[in-house]
């Protein structure tokens, strides 16, 4: 049987999402740690971004691609839902996260992992400048998550296995935890997935600089 290659950095929460679809769906998998712009990962993604993916000699690059043709591919609960209306709500919850969200979560993520400063200590203006869009998105993703306990639906989907790996780290840096402590919905929607076997079946090391 032709075997599944997911390659990418563990501490990726890009990377860690895809690992979480296969931990869900009991795809088994090879996992091989590389870094973007790694030979690995540039004969697969033009832009030399992570994961990627080999199935025999099919490749692909970008998680929700990825996300996508593994749900498709191999038998198990469904994490992109067939119904229509959940599918779209779904795809809509996404979208908006990698677009939106995820991009104030990675600024700020970098003030404390991989700071510019000269002496390594946290990057107080990045992470300063990114608390307005933070708050703001912590308020968007408790409104949604309050009305049913998942972001799409009244079921567990690959938008929330999309959001899970960011709150873990959301969750351990200072600002952010405090945050959290104002989002009760939010806050209760992470201490019950993060006991899901996936979740913990793809725990990370922690960061490390490059």
């Amino acid at each position: 049987m032709t075997e599944l290659e997911i390659i990418g950095a563990p501490q990726s929460i890009f990377v860690r999402s895809v690992r979480m679809v296969c931990a869900e769906k009991a795809v088994a998998y090879r996992f091989t740690p590389a870094r973007p712009h790694s030979p690995e990962v540039d004969c697969i993604h033009p832009f030399g971004k992570i994961p990627v993916m080999r199935h025999g000699g099919f490749t692909l690059f970008e998680s929700k691609a990825i996300a996508t043709y593994i749900d498709r591919a191999f038998p198990g609960p469904k994490v992109i839902p067939e119904d229509a209306m959940l599918c779209g709500q779904a795809e809509q919850w996404v979208s908006v996260l990698n677009t939106t969200i995820f991009p104030s979560f990675i600024t700020y993520f970098l003030g404390y992992f991989f700071p510019k400063t000269a002496d390594g200590a946290p990057d107080r203006q990045s992470i300063e400048g990114s608390l307005p869009d933070l708050r703001n998105h912590f308020t968007i993703l408790e409104r949604a998550i309050a009305k049913t306990g998942y972001l799409a639906g009244p079921e567990f989907t690959y938008a929330d296995i999309d959001l899970l790996p960011s709150l873990a780290y959301l969750a351990e840096l200072p600002e952010s935890a405090e945050l959290l402590k104002t989002t009760p919905s939010l806050s209760r929607y992470f201490t019950d997935h993060c006991q899901r076997a996936s979740f913990v079946a793809t725990k990370p090391p922690p960061m490390t600089k490059a």
